[in-house]
C-alpha cells in the first residue's frame, strides 16, 4: 500500500538549519551521501523522529515501511498520516502474518528450537521476516539504504543488519541510535517539537514491549531487578492462572510432517491456527515465561514472555515425536535444536548452516504426522493422548506379557554384552 506524497517542505530548509540541534549527528551522517532510505517504521516517538533526522543528516528521501506480523491493527491505524507528517515521501505496509507463521515460526517449531531452556524466540523469528520484506521494498523503490530504530545495546540491531547483509550486501544500513546525540525520550520530544513533527500523545508504557503473532514480551521497570515478581496487571494476552477457569479444557492438535495443521479437527492456515491457539491458551493462563537471558551483545537481561499458543503447539509436536522418532534421532535432533535456536537468536536466519539444519529437521520429521490431545488447566499443559499411523510404539512388544517379537529371556545375553566394559573395568580394579 503506497500513500500520497508528503508536503513539499524542501530538504535544503532542513539542511540549512542543522547547527545546534539536539539530534545533530556525530559526523557519520553526511548530507547528500544517500539518495533514498527505507526506514522500518512503527509510528512511535523514536521512528517519528528518525524520519526528519535522516533527511537532515543524509539529505535523502525517506520511505517508511511497516510490517504487519500480527502485532494488532491498532498499531497500524493512522500510520499513513503520521509518516507523511514526519516528512516521509510515502508509507508501504505489508501483511506478513502468513509468511511469518509458515516460513519462520513453523520451521523453528518443527526443529524444537528453544533459546536457553525457555525462550520460544518470538522476537528473534520476527526480525528476519521484517528485514526480508524491507529489503524487497528497498529494491522496489530504488533505495540505496535501509534504516532501523534499534538501540546499540540490544539484539535486534544485529538481526536486522545481518539479514540485510545476507539479502542485499549493496544496501547501506543506517542506525541513528548509534550516531545521533539524542540520549533519551525528552531529547527526542524536544527534537520533534523543533521540527514540528507530530508525536504520539498516548501515555508511554512503563514497559518495553514487543508484540507479534507468536508472543508478547515485556522488559523494563520493575523487571530490571530480577528479585521482583512481575506485577499481575502487566500481562496482556494471558489470564492469571489463579483466575483461569476452574474446569480443564481439552484441545486436539493435528500435525503433519512436524508442523500443526488443525485444532479440534478444523484445518486452519498457519497464522489462523496460531491465533486460535493463542486464544485458547491465553484463556487458561498458558505460556508465561520469566527468564534472565544472555543477550548477543554480552549483557544479561530479564524478560517476561507470553506465548500461550506457542506453548501448546510446542508441547503437541514434542509429544507426537515421542511416538514417531527413535531414541538416536531424538537425541541428535535435540542437540541440533540448541544450535538452531542460537543461530535464530543471533540473527543468522539466512546462514547456510541454519538452512541446512532446517533441511535435516524437515526430513526426519516426515513421519511426525498424527494428533495429540492436551489438557489445559490453570497454566499447565498435560498430554492426554497421542496417535499416529507412523507410531513406533507397539503394545504387543511393550506389554509385560511375552510376545512373538520380544522374548524376555533374550535380555540376559544383551545385558552381558552391554555390560562387558563395566565387568572388564571392575576385574582390572580388583587385580590392582
Amino acid at each position: 500500500m503506497e500513500i500520497k506524497q508528503a508536503p513539499t517542505e524542501s530538504l535544503s530548509s532542513l539542511q540549512n538549519d542543522r547547527d545546534g540541534e539536539i539530534g545533530k549527528g556525530n559526523g557519520k551522517g553526511v548530507v547528500g551521501q544517500l539518495k533514498k532510505v527505507v526506514l522500518a517504521y512503527s509510528g512511535g516517538l523514536d521512528t517519528s523522529v528518525i524520519v526528519p533526522w535522516l533527511r537532515e543528516n543524509y539529505g535523502c528521501e525517506v520511505v517508511c515501511f511497516t510490517a504487519d506480523v500480527g502485532q494488532g491493527m491498532k498499531e497500524l491505524k493512522g500510520l499513513e498520516e503520521k509518516a507523511i507528517a514526519s516528512g516521509a515521501s510515502k508509507l508501504v505496509v505489508k501483511d506478513l502474518k502468513e509468511e511469518f507463521a509458515k516460513d519462520f515460526i513453523f520451521p523453528c517449531l518443527r526443529a524444537g528450537a528453544v533459546y536457553e531452556r525457555k525462550y520460544l524466540l518470538g522476537t528473534s523469528m520476527a526480525r528476519p521476516v521484517i528485514a526480508k520484506a524491507m529489503v524487497d521494498v528497498a529494491e522496489e523503490v530504488g533505495a540505496d539504504a535501509v534504516a532501523h530504530g534499534c538501540t546499540g545495546k540490544g539484539n535486534d540491531q544485529v538481526r536486522f543488519e545481518l539479514a540485510c547483509f545476507a539479502l542485499n550486501p549493496n544496501l547501506k544500513v543506517v542506525a541513528p541510535w548509534r550516531e545521533w546525540d539524542i540520549t533519551g525520550r525528552q531529547d527526542a520530544i524536544e527534537y520533534a517539537k523543533k521540527h514540528n513533527i507530530p508525536i504520539p500523545v498516548t501515555k508511554k508504557s512503563i514497559y518495553s514491549r514487543d508484540a507479534n503473532l507468536w508472543h508478547l514480551s515485556h522488559e523494563g521497570d520493575v523487571l530490571e531487578d530480577p528479585t521482583n515478581e512481575p506485577k499481575k496487571d502487566m500481562y496482556m494476552i494471558s489470564t492469571d492462572p489463579e483466575d483461569a477457569p476452574n474446569e480443564p479444557e481439552y484441545v486436539e492438535i493435528g500435525i503433519e510432517g512436524g508442523v500443526p495443521v488443525s485444532i479440534n479437527g478444523e484445518l486452519l492456515s498457519p497464522a489462523s491456527l496460531i491465533s486460535k491457539a493463542n486464544h485458547i491458551g491465553g484463556k487458561h493462563g498458558i505460556g508465561r515465561i520469566d527468564m534472565v537471558e544472555n543477550r548477543l551483545v554480552g549483557m544479561k537481561s530479564r524478560g517476561v514472555y507470553e506465548t500461550p499458543g506457542g506453548t501448546i503447539l510446542f508441547a503437541a509436536v514434542r509429544e507426537l515425536e515421542s511416538l514417531t522418532l527413535d531414541r538416536e534421532t531424538i537425541q541428535v535432533k535435540d542437540s541440533l535444536a540448541l544450535k538452531y535456536a542460537e543461530l535464530v537468536y543471533a540473527g543468522r536466519w539466512f546462514d547456510p548452516l541454519r538452512e541446512s539444519m532446517d533441511a535435516f529437521m524437515k526430513k526426519i520429521t516426515e513421519t511426525t504426522t498424527g494428533s495429540v490431545s492436551l489438557k489445559l488447566y490453570k497454566g499447565s499443559v498435560q498430554v492426554a493422548g497421542r496417535r499416529s499411523l507412523y507410531s513406533l510404539y507397539r503394545e504387543d512388544i511393550s506389554s509385560f506379557e511375552n510376545g512373538q517379537i520380544y522374548n524376555q529371556a533374550d535380555a540376559a545375553g544383551f545385558i552381558r554384552l552391554y555390560g562387558l566394559p563395566t565387568r572388564v573395568r571392575a576385574m582390572l580394579n580388583k587385580s590392582l
